[in-house]
């Protein structure tokens, strides 16, 4: 009735409306408000809510390699972020902050005005950071201006309901570990150690504005993608704090005239540091979270924040990977040379049709329902892709059947070393490149060791009785009951009239020795002693296991070879050291498994110490010493497998073992020749590189100017023989060298 005394009409009318309007407008406010449009959360679950956290994985020596995350985002507390940072943002984001208890309806006012008014576009939205807060709490799921107004209004709830439970200090040191600043990463923490590689309370005020800066535009302010961009708006939050007394204009002078400095630092799983290693930490961090959490516990590798403390040693891993890349690069060049254009991955087409069905993009195809040539059809269609070499990455117009030809071609390896002592691993190289070759050959290859496996025989034959200066013919034998297999020494020598002591035999890696030393110890006492040293392979119980035909990890060989340096007992690696909470509380504790078994003597221990250092003295491992330059305390023993499909080599130090495995993926491909296959060619360069690299660095001397102990005097005295003795003249005169001896091999 009241509105029947308002004149003129026109008036009244516009009331009447403005009136409607505003009863709408409240009642479509109140329903947003009671849950009519979604439900809005509430004190209690505001109080309550807990971020998703990134599990971070650290070396031995605290420095963080890599994450486990759905989102990157490590919270911390206030007192971690610095005060200039805190400046930053309210000078550029909401410089009433303090003023206002979650909306500043004096900034939303002006926004209004200037948009629906002065149709201004740059006006602003006006929103403060407990608003940007409940945003990112709970983003929005809907599009259109519609659901626009009703997200709006939802937020500003949210953030009403934020600021009267929280603290001005609670609500931004929640905003800042929230905040998007692109990549999937989330948080001031995670993009700290990002772009500037350094957490965020050790940012200083210019690089607390970049990151402050991206707020606005994550991807064209990124700094890395765009600096010059970053620069500019660095440079404007820098102005903003001026402009809020935050800092002098003489400070903002000087800071915006220094250039743009940034550490990047990637935590993609694919790339960084130590990338094998990590996805082995992961799988068994798993396992763990899947062990605790049937026990009541409730921990998610991905959410729940765990810090992983593993035993690797960060400045030696990359100098490992320095060493690896640098040998293996020289290696493809001479490999691919070595065929030129008979290359099996030119030349095989049987070979290559073989691997292109082997290929994931051929049985995708199939499964779709495409016959076999359809499938090849499809996949000899050129596209644009991008190929790896070792000179980069190149864009290149090439067929599915070419980019599975360019990559089977690759050498790769499988390097790894260990404290032999406690079996903590110290350095992991599971492949040349985890972003193109996924197989660890570190976890999850086993391959044929070679002449590796002969320590393992001649430690047996000692502890079986056969005396050290025992000497043994080069003879070549055919063995009639094993069908007419006769193993021969490499290089095709037959040395019928020599024979070698043990210790000749072994660093000179004689083939025909090492069966006759098998023969005389028994098949069954090798098994039984490649057990006690931690080989759990199922190996063959045939001859040829004197030179290496079992199939054994890398892992095993490393932990089995530390018996030689630890007193007769071996080890098993071990990745993780602990597993804390994101509060830094220990959750569980890995203690070394060490052998509780002595697989031999210590007297046997020291012998065979003295047949692996002159392995590297005199025998097959002498380029350490030659090539090299190399003079600590190494002992070690090299090892390349029939038609040179593998090459190894195995370093044991006082306080190292080094174990590298190089070859191909496919087992059908070997090296060309024995010369550039051999384990002292294509193995041992990895660690004596690296061990060059260690050297350099006086921080290592505790390793590299290790010593091994003197051997007692009775163990000296039992090697004091002629490491060759020739047959007498009458033996050489009725002995037919071109004929091979036959004879039964004594199973």
């Amino acid at each position: 009735m009241i509105f029947k005394k308002i004149n003129p009409p026109l008036l009244r009318y516009a009331l009447i409306v403005m009136v409607m309007l505003i009863t709408m407008a409240t009642i479509f406010v109140l329903s947003i408000y009671f849950g009519a449009w979604g439900e809005l959360p509430d004190k209690k679950s505001l109080a309550e809510f807990q971020h998703p956290r990134a599990s971070e994985v650290y070396t031995a020596d605290s420095v963080l390699i890599g994450k486990y995350y759905l989102n990157d985002r490590q919270p911390i507390s206030y007192k971690n972020i610095p005060k200039h940072l805190i400046n930053a943002l309210i000078a550029i984001e909401d410089e009433r902050f303090y003023d206002h208890s979650g909306i500043d309806y004096r900034s939303l006012f002006r926004v209004a005005l200037k948009t629906v008014l002065l149709q201004n576009k740059a006006s602003g939205g006006g929103s403060t950071i407990s608003q940007q807060l409940a945003k990112n709490l709970y983003p929005r799921t809907r599009t259109g201006t519609f659901y626009l107004t009703i997200d709006k209004i939802k937020e500003m709830i949210v953030a009403s309901r934020l600021e009267a439970i929280y603290s001005k200090e609670e609500v931004l040191q929640q905003y800042l570990n929230t905040v998007s600043f692109g990549d999937n990463t989330f948080g001031i923490e995670s993009a700290a150690l990002k772009f500037f590689g350094k957490s965020a309370h050790s940012l200083n005020i210019e690089e607390a504005a970049v990151l402050i800066g991206m707020l606005k535009a994550t991807y064209t302010y990124n700094p890395r993608v765009f600096p010059k961009n970053s620069l500019l708006r660095r440079n404007l939050v820098l102005s903003a704090m001026a402009d809020q007394g935050f800092i002098k204009t003489e400070e903002k002078d000087s800071l915006v005239s220094l250039p743009l400095i940034i550490n990047y630092k990637n935590f993609d799983h694919n790339q960084g540091l130590a990338p094998y290693f990590r996805e082995e930490v992961r799988k068994q961090i798993l396992n763990w979270c899947k062990t605790q959490n049937e026990q009541g516990n409730s921990y998610n590798i991905y959410t729940s924040g765990l810090k992983i403390y593993t035993t690797l040693d960060y400045k030696m891993q990359v100098l490992a990977e320095e060493a690896m890349k640098t040998h293996m690069k020289a290696l493809q060049k001479s490999f691919e040379k070595s065929y030129g254009n008979s290359a099996p991955w030119l030349t095989n087409k049987e070979l290559i049709l073989k691997t292109v069905k082997k290929s994931i993009a051929y049985k995708n195809l199939i499964e779709k329902g495409l016959n076999e040539e359809q499938a090849l059809d499809t996949l000899r269609q050129k596209k644009l892709m991008t190929l790896t070499s070792w000179e980069g990455e190149k864009e290149l117009e090439k067929s599915s059947i070419d980019s599975v030809k360019h990559y089977m071609k690759f050498l790769n390896t499988g390097s790894i070393s260990i404290d032999p002592g406690t079996g903590a691993v110290k350095t992991w190289i599971g492949g040349i490149d985890y972003k193109v070759f996924k197989y660890d050959h570190i976890s999850q290859s086993r391959r044929q060791v070679g002449s590796t496996f002969k320590p393992i025989v001649y430690t047996a034959a000692l502890e079986n009785g056969i005396a050290p200066c025992t000497y043994f013919s080069a003879e070549e034998v055919v063995y009639k009951n094993m069908e007419g297999w006769s193993p021969s020494n490499s290089g095709n020598k037959d040395e019928p009239f020599m024979n070698y002591s043990m210790k000749q035999a072994l660093s000179n890696s004689v083939n025909t020795v090492a069966v006759k030393v098998l023969e005389k110890t028994g098949i069954p006492n090798v098994l039984e002693q490649a057990k006690k040293m931690g080989i759990t392979a199922d190996l063959p119980s045939l001859p040829s296991l004197a030179l290496g035909a079992g199939e054994i990890g890398v892992e095993e060989m490393a932990g089995a070879y530390a018996s030689y340096v630890n007193n007769g007992k071996a080890v098993k690696p071990i990745l993780i050291s602990s597993i804390h909470n994101y509060k830094d509380s220990i959750l569980d504790t890995f203690v070394p498994t060490v052998s509780s078994v002595q697989a031999f003597s210590e007297e046997n221990r020291q012998i065979m110490l003295e047949f692996m250092k002159a392995t590297i003295n005199e025998g097959t491992g002498a380029r350490i010493r030659n090539t090299y330059g190399l003079k600590n305390d190494i002992a070690g023993k090299t090892g390349t497998t029939q038609n040179n499909k593998d090459a190894w080599f195995v370093a044991l130090t006082p306080k190292i073992i080094h174990v590298t495995w190089v070859g191909l993926d496919n087992h059908e491909i070997g090296f060309k020749n024995t010369s550039l296959g051999q384990g002292a060619s294509a193995a041992l360069p990895i660690f004596a590189l690296w061990m060059q690299k260690l050297n350099s660095d006086t921080s290592y001397n505790y390793i590299t100017r290790a010593k091994f102990i003197k051997p007692d005097a009775a163990v000296i005295s039992m090697l004091d023989c002629e490491p060759l003795k020739r047959d007498g003249f009458f033996k050489r005169l009725f002995k037919n060298p071109k004929k091979k001896k036959t004879k039964n091999f004594k199973q």
